[in-house]
């Protein structure tokens, strides 16, 4: 395998920090080209001394100063805002870029990416679930590999690896979150602090709050569709609390193939970025003996609504997941800053794809357009009490 230039966006969260630990133990293979981070800066800055990349970025300008005198020393150079993102991606000496930004503002840069050529180790939801369309078209006609970090789609693609029988469906996993089990009625007083307690990964906070609400089995759904070519119809979502099969598929002669390991996230990492090589990896391994019972529930609807309301823009098709997306990002917001209850949080987006212009297909320039009024709406929604 040769040498692969990496560039991290969104080096300072979850996925980021864990893509440097396997780039460390395995620095023959990869060298860094690239970090960015938006208000992490400290982390941006001790990670830039480590690693040396040519260049950082800090998308938050306010911080660009910090950063600059922070590696004055260093030959780094440094560059900031979100337009930089964009720009940094297309540089001579990147071969992969790992698009890990968390929400909308992950989808220009990873495009970006695309039409430079860059294989795409993708951990940004929100780029399929926006423009799913436009992006698989772009990497399709740059001939560009977009592979899915996601442990639940980096196990459809596992199962799918040398397959050539055609797939009846996708089993996608859902580890159901904190509050499987918890009183429907009860939901209403969940605490922020509550929410933030996954029982198997740890996570950022707003994909922790996504994974609570199902709204992140809900994108993954989406992006199934895209990723996997499934009409929405094909796939499944089931619980599955331990959290050991990250996702199945079935094929049409009625054979099952599954995924299972540890919840740990650095095997989809690593399986991106060494693909069609699988390289030794340190860590756990799962011990059957040693395991329990596998339990499988359907999905209570009336406890997840987030997961119906993405199934219908999925359904709806056109602008609606981008909007779907932006509302939920505006709702999770508000629910960490404690502005709504957790329960409200379906409520805002469903009324936005209520009162949210939806169009049957779009271009870039109209989900830039459709993001910004769905934004509008949700918030306007929330400042109204709902």
């Amino acid at each position: 395998m040769t040498k692969q230039g990496i560039a991290i966006l969104g080096s300072t969260g979850s996925i980021g920090k864990q893509a440097l630990e396997i780039i460390r133990d395995k620095k023959d293979l990869f060298e860094v080209e690239v970090l960015t981070a938006n208000n992490n800066w400290q982390l941006l800055v001790n990670q830039a001394i480590e690693f040396l990349p040519d260049s950082v970025v800090v998308a938050n300008e306010s911080h660009y100063q910090k950063v600059k005198e922070a590696l004055a020393r260093f030959p780094i150079k440094i560059y900031a805002g979100k337009d930089a993102l964009v720009q940094i991606v297309e540089k001579d000496g990147i071969d992969v870029v790992i698009s890990a930004l968390v929400g909308y503002c992950g989808l220009f840069p990873t495009l970006a990416a695309i039409r430079a050529g860059k294989k795409i180790a993708l951990a940004n939801k929100e780029t399929l679930v926006v423009a799913g369309e436009i992006v698989m078209r772009t990497a399709e006609e740059n001939h560009v590999p977009i592979l899915p970090v996601d442990s639940e789609h980096s196990a459809i693609f596992q199962c799918l690896v040398g397959e050539r029988a055609d797939v009846e469906k996708i089993i996608l996993t859902a580890s159901g979150g904190p509050f499987l089990h918890t009183p429907i009625k009860k939901l209403r007083e969940v605490a922020v602090e509550d929410a933030l307690r996954h029982p198997n990964w740890s996570m950022g906070a707003k994909i922790t709050i996504d994974s609570a609400t199902m709204m992140n089995k809900g994108f993954e759904v989406i992006e199934a569709k895209w990723l996997f070519g499934m009409d929405p119809k094909q796939i499944e979502v089931v619980v599955h609390p331990q959290s050991v099969i990250h996702s199945m598929v079935q094929f049409t002669d009625g054979a099952i193939k599954a995924q299972l390991g540890t919840p740990d996230m650095k095997i989809p990492i690593q399986y991106a970025l060494t693909f069609p090589e699988r390289l030794p990896l340190e860590g756990n391994r799962y011990d059957f003996l040693k395991a329990g019972v596998f339990n499988f529930y359907d999905v209570d609807l009336n406890r997840f609504k987030n997961l119906e309301l993405a199934y219908q823009a999925l359904r709806r098709g056109g602008n609606a997941p981008c909007v779907l997306n932006a509302a939920n990002e505006v709702a999770v917001h508000a629910f960490l800053d404690r502005k709504i209850g957790f329960t409200d949080m379906p409520v805002v987006i469903e009324r936005t794809l209520e009162r949210a212009s939806l169009m049957d297909s779009a271009s870039l320039d109209n989900y830039r357009l459709s993001d910004a009024e769905a934004r509008i709406v949700a918030e306007e929604i929330i400042r109204k009490k709902i």
